[in-house]
């Protein structure tokens, strides 16, 4: 007894020195699009005494040059024009943390994190997004996250046009113990899902993983691909695939948003996680997302490491854009 609340004990004192230290990273990370968003807007400010409506016009400039986008920007300086007019906005502080809570509450709505929901078995997550992205990447590391939480996990090798897919996932699957289906280049994405489907069932499987082929969003022929492997799915389990998560690269900015609508329609997206955050300026495209498609955001990529793949908190976020 004495053992396990010690053990307690030294948890629940580790995990707040965790979150500080995910929390630095982050910052450190997303350090580019924080100089690109918040430090240049910090600079409109300089030597100016009153806030009026061509500050506001700048601003606005500022806003869609960090790839919040046309729509979302809009949207902010309507609304902080108006609080111009209210008399709201006395000075730049206050502006400052005006609009840090207006960019807090475009992404709350999206901050869910991915829950594993036991009743079903197995829990099916089909992965898609288009090349490059970071989908195979994405999986290792969710794998650990997933594993982390007591799940047993297993791995679909759905990108049948990629022999180094197939083997990339195989060497991440050998590197957190997960058992992977696979068949050879070429093989019909559907029928490698399927199989694995089968087998996770028989093997009690907690959480199935499925890859699928990279696709630019734009292709039809590859899109309808998507949709019969969601079919084949549903011969087996109805109501799966029970998360399709759609990898976004940060680094591509707006054309994000395009792929995220693609897929979406085609698929019904019903989470997202961005990768590659920690190597651009252009995260601000996460604003755009989350105001326009309202689409939950899963997780967030800021690394190579294992565990630089994290849960979205809207919250963390945008502390670590606005921290000095």
């Amino acid at each position: 007894m004495f053992d396990f609340l010690k053990s307690k004990k030294i948890t629940e004192k580790e995990e707040p020195a965790k979150s500080k230290m995910f929390f630095l990273r982050l910052r450190a990370k997303i350090a580019r699009t924080r100089q690109n968003l918040t430090e240049n807007i910090a600079s409109l400010f300089i030597g100016k005494k009153a806030i009026d409506e061509t500050l506001l016009h700048e601003l606005e400039t500022y806003l869609i040059s960090a790839d919040l986008g046309v729509t979302t920007t809009k949207a902010i300086i309507t609304d902080l024009t108006a609080k111009l007019k209210r008399k709201e906005l006395n000075d730049a502080e206050t502006l400052q943390t005006t609009l840090r809570s207006m960019l807090c509450d475009i992404l709350l709505p999206c901050s869910k994190p991915l829950v594993i929901d036991k009743t079903n078995h197995p829990y099916v997550i089909l992965i898609v997004g288009v090349n490059g992205a970071g989908k195979t990447t994405t999986i290792g590391k969710l794998a650990k996250y997933l594993q982390q939480q007591g799940n047993k996990v297993m791995f679909a090798a759905g990108d049948t046009f990629r022999a180094a897919a197939v083997q990339q996932l195989i060497s991440w699957g050998e590197d957190n113990d997960v058992q992977v289906v696979a068949q050879a280049t070429g093989a019909d994405s559907a029928a490698v899902i399927y199989d694995a489907l089968q087998s996770a069932i028989a093997r009690k499987i907690d959480v199935l993983i499925a890859d699928t082929a990279g696709r630019l969003h734009t292709q039809s022929n590859l899109m309808e691909e998507l949709k019969k492997i969601k079919r084949t799915i549903q011969k087996i389990i109805p109501n799966a695939p029970h998360e399709v998560l759609l990898i976004l690269d940060a680094t591509i900015g707006q054309n994000a948003l395009n792929q995220a609508r693609e897929f979406n329609q085609a698929v019904g997206v019903t989470g997202i996680c961005l990768t590659k955050l920690d190597g651009t300026a252009k995260g601000g495209i996460i604003f755009s997302i989350a105001k326009e498609l309202q689409l939950p955001i899963r997780f967030i990529g800021i690394g190579e490491q294992i565990d630089d793949l994290q849960p979205f908190v809207a919250k963390d976020f945008v502390t670590a854009l606005f921290a000095d």
